[in-house]
C-alpha cells in the first residue's frame, strides 16, 4: 500500500482521501437547497480542511459552475494550502486546443486561483481524438495554469493513448478519475487498474460509496429518491443486503466503523484514492473516519467475495 502511494504523481502526495463537490450547486441529481445549503458547504469545507482533508475535486459542469465558485469562494475564507482538481468537458462544439484553453481560464476564474493542481478531461467523448486534447494540457502546463494532466472515465485503449502522447513530451499521466466502488469493480477487470498499477497514475475513485447505497441507509423499504433510485432500486437493494451486513459486521470488529467507513477503507487498500462527495458536516465526519486504521488482507478477500457474489447478474 505505502509503495501505491509513493508511486503516484507529486500533486497527491500525502493525500489519501479526497473530497468529492459534484453536489456543490446540483440541484439535478442531488437537490441542492433542500436538505443542505451554501452555508452547509461553506462548514463543511472549513471543517474538511482542518482535518486534513485538502484534496477538492470539482469541474465547470458541476451546478453550471457554481461548484467552482463556491470552492473559490470558500478558499478565499481560509487559511493553508487546499489542492484544487477540475476538469474539462469536451462538449461535441469544442474542437480545438484553444477551446480547452478557455475553458480553464473560466474555471480559473470562478475558483480565484492562477493554477489548478490538476486538469482533467472529463469524458472521452467525439468527435475530436484524445491527442489533440492532450496537445492542449501539454500548452495548459507549459503556460503555468496546471500542475498536473488526468482523464476521466477513460477506459485502457484512451488511458494509454492520453499517456502515450503525454509522454513523448515528458509530461506524466498523473491520474484516470473513474467510478469504483464495492458495487462496480470493472476497473480491475478492464485493465485500467493494473495498468495505472504499471505505470504510476493513480486511480481516483468516484462515488465510492455508489451514491449512498454503501453506506447502509438505503434499504429496499426505504430507496434513494429520484435518478439515485431508479439506478439503485428496491430488487438491486434487496440483492445486495449481504454485503452492507458484512460492511457493518467488519466495522465493528474495527471499534464501530460504519460500513461507510469500511466501504472507503476498502478502495484505500486497493490502492485507489476515494473522493467521497460531502453535503454537511455530518458527511465530512463520517468519512475521515475510514482514515487511520486497515481492513486486513482476509477482510478485504472477504468483501471482493461477497461484492463479487451479490453483483453477479443471473
Amino acid at each position: 500500500m505505502t509503495d501505491v502511494i509513493n508511486s503516484r504523481h507529486p500533486v497527491f502526495q500525502g493525500v489519501e482521501m479526497g473530497v468529492g463537490t459534484w453536489a456543490w450547486g446540483d440541484r439535478l441529481v442531488w437537490g441542492f437547497g433542500h436538505g443542505y445549503s451554501r452555508e452547509d458547504l461553506k462548514e463543511t469545507f472549513r471543517f474538511c480542511v482542518e482535518s486534513g482533508l485538502t484534496f477538492f475535486d470539482t469541474a465547470e459542469v458541476y451546478g453550471q459552475g457554481l461548484s467552482e465558485r463556491l470552492l473559490g469562494e470558500f478558499i478565499a475564507d481560509v487559511e493553508g494550502p487546499v489542492r484544487v482538481a477540475t476538469k474539462f468537458m469536451p462538449y461535441p462544439w469544442r474542437l480545438s486546443r484553444r477551446d480547452l484553453l478557455r475553458a480553464l481560464q473560466n474555471s480559473l476564474r470562478r475558483l480565484r486561483r492562477e493554477q489548478v493542481d490538476l486538469y482533467q478531461i472529463h469524458w472521452p467523448l467525439p468527435p475530436v481524438r484524445i491527442e489533440v486534447w492532450m496537445e492542449a494540457m501539454i500548452e495548459a502546463v507549459q503556460r503555468g495554469w496546471t500542475l498536473a494532466v488526468g482523464v476521466s472515465n477513460y477506459n485502457y485503449d484512451q488511458m494509454m493513448r492520453a499517456y502515450e502522447a503525454l509522454t513523448r513530451h515528458g509530461i506524466p499521466l498523473a491520474s484516470n478519475q473513474v467510478e469504483y466502488h464495492l458495487l462496480d469493480r470493472s476497473v480491475e477487470q478492464n485493465g485500467v487498474m493494473q495498468a495505472c498499477r504499471d505505470l504510476g497514475i493513480t486511480l481516483i475513485a468516484y462515488s465510492p460509496l455508489a451514491m449512498g447505497v454503501l453506506t447502509g441507509k438505503y434499504t429496499p423499504e426505504n430507496p434513494p429518491q429520484g435518478f439515485r433510485g431508479r439506478r439503485y432500486n428496491r430488487q438491486y437493494l434487496k440483492r445486495v443486503q449481504p454485503l452492507i451486513q458484512a460492511l457493518r459486521d467488519i466495522g465493528a470488529a474495527h471499534g464501530g466503523r460504519t460500513p461507510a467507513q469500511v466501504a472507503l477503507n476498502w478502495v484505500i487498500c486497493k490502492g485507489a484514492l476515494p473522493i467521497p462527495g460531502v453535503k454537511n458536516r455530518a458527511q465530512a465526519e463520517q468519512n475521515l473516519g475510514a482514515l487511520g486504521w486497515r481492513l486486513s488482507d482476509e477482510e478485504v478477500a472477504k468483501l471482493d467475495e461477497i461484492s463479487e457474489r451479490v453483483t453477479r447478474i443471473g
